[in-house]
């Protein structure tokens, strides 16, 4: 997003935690502050500071933990294109300190559940008995639907992506 509010699909060309290469149908004024939205990363602030053939470049403004947590994730995502297990899921997975939580299912009836694994995307719960797939279920303060079930358990995924700087593992759903 320009500062004239005006929104444009992009693609990161290449990324660090200073900075973006961005390719675009436009490539604004150097100088111009930017807003980007990213689902692995969040939302990330930045000044152009040059145009390239394809795009243009930006440095991001970040405060020293988010660009510390940047850092963390653009590694994480570097290292994962290579894996074929659990690091070539769509999100990073972690396993929060607080394990347990209340699931409001359809019809307005509770269910105590167990965290198995959260994602930005969603989470895994054990729990029983399992609410049907497609069913919209509130975990916490997040909302999402039953994507799938497995042994004892269910995957939700949230109707929004829970925002980088909330993501760790002291996280409360």
């Amino acid at each position: 997003m320009l500062e004239s509010k005006r929104e444009f699909p992009c693609r990161t060309v290449d990324a660090s935690p200073g900075g973006l290469l961005v390719a675009g149908p436009t490539k604004g004024a150097v100088g111009e502050r930017v807003v980007f939205y990213f689902e692995e990363l969040g939302r990330l602030e930045g000044m152009i500071v040059r145009h390239v053939d394809v795009g243009f470049a930006v440095a991001l403004m970040l405060p020293a933990s988010k660009r510390e947590r940047v850092a963390d994730l653009l590694t994480w995502m570097a290292n994962s294109e290579t894996d074929d297990g659990a690091a070539s899921r769509r999100h990073k997975r972690i396993v929060p300190k607080r394990k347990s939580a209340e699931m409001l299912i359809e019809g307005g009836k509770t269910l105590r559940v167990e965290v198995v694994d959260v994602s930005v995307s969603g989470v895994g719960l054990k729990c029983e008995p399992l609410p049907r797939v497609g069913s919209r279920v509130e975990i916490g303060r997040r909302s999402g639907r039953v994507v799938r079930h497995f042994n004892g358990g269910l995957a939700v995924e949230f109707s929004r992506l829970i925002p980088i700087e909330e993501f760790d593992e002291d996280i409360v759903l």
